[in-house]
């Protein structure tokens, strides 16, 4: 696919690079909504892509960067943070990140979000997360995210 323009990609390419991040947004032939698209999509382990998933933590938005070879366990996950997570709706993610569920960036949000990084992606040289549309990527660290986020690195699951 051609690069194109699109608002929520430019915001994240523009974040990007106000943060110092050097690697390219990537757009893909076709949608990757899931860990397993993007990971067959750019032919590397599911584990390296870095899912960008919105829950709620007591009715405040909460972005965790998970491997893609995790689930959140969002009952541990909450008890570790002390408090209650639950599955964010689809307006309540485009109300906090200004993307849509499938092409979340762990970027370019209206506003800042409270962000844990999944310690299981620094067993990564190079993972890759949504660039704020399904057909977008853009390769990173771990170290990498923690920065750019101001993310906390944390187990998601017991």
């Amino acid at each position: 696919m051609v690069n194109k323009a699109h608002p929520a990609v430019d915001r994240v390419r523009m974040t990007l690079a106000a943060r110092g991040v050097t690697g390219d947004i990537r757009w893909l032939d076709d949608a990757a909504t899931t860990a397993q698209a993007a990971a067959d999509a750019l032919d590397i382990e599911v584990g390296a892509i870095a899912n960008s998933l919105v829950f709620t933590l007591d009715d405040a938005p909460l972005l965790v960067l998970t491997s893609g070879a995790h689930r959140v366990d969002t009952d541990w996950l909450g008890q570790q943070l002390g408090g209650t997570i639950g599955r964010a709706s689809r307006d309540a993610v485009k109300d906090a990140t200004g993307q849509v569920i499938g092409g979340v960036a762990p970027v370019g949000h209206p506003s800042p979000l409270r962000t844990l990084v999944d310690v299981a992606l620094a067993g990564y040289p190079v993972v890759w997360a949504a660039a704020g549309h399904a057909h977008t990527v853009f390769p990173t660290s771990f170290d990498e995210l923690l920065r750019i986020t101001g993310g906390e690195a944390v187990r998601v699951e017991p």
